[in-house]
């Protein structure tokens, strides 16, 4: 796992940002550091890419540089993985895209579980799989995702990109999925009763698109 919190970078003011009420009114603001902070992840994870040789024809003689040679394929859990999604996208612009839609479905004993209406998927074998979700709660959400996609074929390698993450859900995730490397803007040991992020940041769904939160 990579904590960016644990570094001294840009992405500190972007995760701080995500988590001030005072900030959080301004659903373009909340977004837009979503977004700064999915280019910062993508960047970091491209460190981790191979690359492969090629030759550029300049107006004045030919340059060789390397290029990312693996396939990568951004996928989102609809809605609130949109904004981060679209900041890895904006870097590796060449990118395949996945989105699975789930939600949690609250019970009045306060439990709740997870519903999938759709997933939308090109084929995985041999592929770099980044997955985004701005809340690594308890894991359920990103751990069914996962397990959804992979059955469109087995990627050469799995990356978790989120802004926040509770230490229950990161190891929830590690033990469905070992192979998977966990990137985040920081990392939270506190979750409540329904299961949010202490001290979190709220609903990133809501307040991505204005919504008011419901209590």
């Amino acid at each position: 796992m990579v904590n960016l919190n644990e570094q001294n970078t840009i992405a500190n003011i972007f995760v701080a940002e995500l988590r001030d009420t005072k900030i959080q009114t301004d659903p373009f603001r909340f977004r837009y550091n979503l977004e700064r902070l999915g280019e910062v992840m993508a960047y970091e994870i491209s460190r981790t890419l191979h690359y492969k040789h090629i030759s550029v024809e300049t107006s004045l003689g030919i340059a060789n540089t390397k290029v990312p040679a693996d396939e990568i394929v951004l996928g989102a859990i609809l809605r609130a993985g949109l904004p981060l999604h679209q900041g890895l996208l904006r870097i590796f612009d060449r990118a395949s895209n996945a989105f699975v839609s789930a939600y949690r479905k609250h019970h009045k004993d306060g439990t709740f579980e997870i519903e999938l209406e759709y997933v939308s998927c090109p084929s995985l074998d041999g592929k770099v799989l980044i997955m985004a979700d701005p809340m690594l709660a308890t894991g359920a959400s990103m751990g069914i995702a996962l397990a959804e996609l992979l059955k469109f074929g087995k990627p050469k390698a799995i990356h978790v990109v989120t802004a926040i993450a509770s230490t229950y859900g990161l190891e929830h995730i590690k033990r469905l999925f070992p192979e998977a490397k966990v990137w985040m803007g920081d990392l939270d040991e506190e979750l409540t009763a329904k299961s949010y992020i202490v001290p979190g940041l709220g609903d990133a769904g809501d307040l991505s698109y204005g919504i008011k939160l419901q209590d």
